[in-house]
């Protein structure tokens, strides 16, 4: 009976010693299984950490070209808007030398017209030869009043080099007229808004 309960004890220590070998070789494995995870995650945070680094200086940069580009483009506006107001100015010069220049062609006949009409007051001219020249003289004076011509033929102004041609200077006897006043004009001048299309002819006092 003695060898009954000595075997027995010994099978219990062997199952006990078998449990804690078992014991031993599933805390190995679950200490081999969980190590190499937490070594796992910290380069996965790392890579986490760096990939967003980049993005961050992906849109930082993007922003930047943005700003380059908006500022690119304004500019480009801007110069586009010069041009454009330069091209149209020289387009108004251009269409206000051409109508000038107009002008000057025909002032001179209108000049002529008048020179008639003043000449028929002391010389017998053919009525219906004068009805036409009347006729052709008032055309002129539409023509200049529509296109905006204004002649330049007053006296007692002061004289201005830039309207006026001073053909003569005179003394005068009237103390209360300065020097340098138009007494007289002999030929008008004509100017189209504040560009003078011909000088008067003047007489000046000294």
């Amino acid at each position: 009976m003695n060898q009954t309960k000595e075997q027995t004890i010994n099978e219990a220590n062997s199952n006990e010693a078998i449990q804690q070998n078992l014991d031993e070789q599933a805390n190995n494995d679950v200490e081999q299984t969980t190590a190499p995870n937490v070594a796992e995650d910290e380069p996965n945070e790392a890579l986490v950490e760096e990939v967003a680094e980049e993005e961050l200086d992906i849109v930082a940069q993007l922003q930047h070209d943005l700003a380059n580009t908006k500022d690119a483009l304004l500019r480009k506006a801007a110069e586009l808007e010069n041009v454009r107001k330069r091209v149209q100015k020289e387009r108004i010069g251009l269409f206000e030398d051409a109508r000038i220049q107009a002008l000057q062609d025909i002032i001179p006949i209108a000049e002529d017209m008048n020179r008639t009409l003043e000449a028929s007051a002391s010389t017998e001219i053919d009525e219906n030869f004068l009805q036409g020249v009347q006729m052709v003289a008032s055309k002129f004076e539409q023509l200049f009043e529509r296109y905006g011509v204004e002649q330049i033929n007053q006296a007692q102004v002061p004289f201005d080099v830039d309207v006026h041609d001073a053909m003569l200077r005179q003394p005068t006897d009237d103390p209360a007229i300065p020097s340098n006043t138009v007494l007289q004009v002999l030929e008008s001048g004509y100017k189209l808004g504040n560009r003078v299309i011909k000088h008067a002819k003047v007489i000046v006092s000294e």
